[in-house]
């Protein structure tokens, strides 16, 4: 099974990078896969890559969904 997590890009670094937060922790990835990315934007995040840009308000319900999904695991 394959995990793709929205994050937001925070920063962007030399070399087809950036500095992205994923839940509070921040992580460079690589953006050799997508193109035209800004700082603000968010971008679906796999295994150090980002695989594609995403809405702003689709993010926002993506992640609002694992918060709900974390809160109802049992412990």
């Amino acid at each position: 099974m394959c995990l793709a997590i929205p994050a937001c890009v925070e920063q962007l670094v030399a070399g087809d990078s950036a500095i992205v937060n994923l839940g509070g922790v921040r992580k460079e990835v690589s953006l050799a896969l997508v193109e035209d990315i800004a700082v603000g934007d968010y971008v679906i995040v796999h295994v150090g890559f980002a695989l594609q840009k995403l809405d702003p308000e689709e993010a926002a319900q993506t992640l609002a969904l694992f918060a709900e999904l974390g809160r109802a695991a049992p412990e």
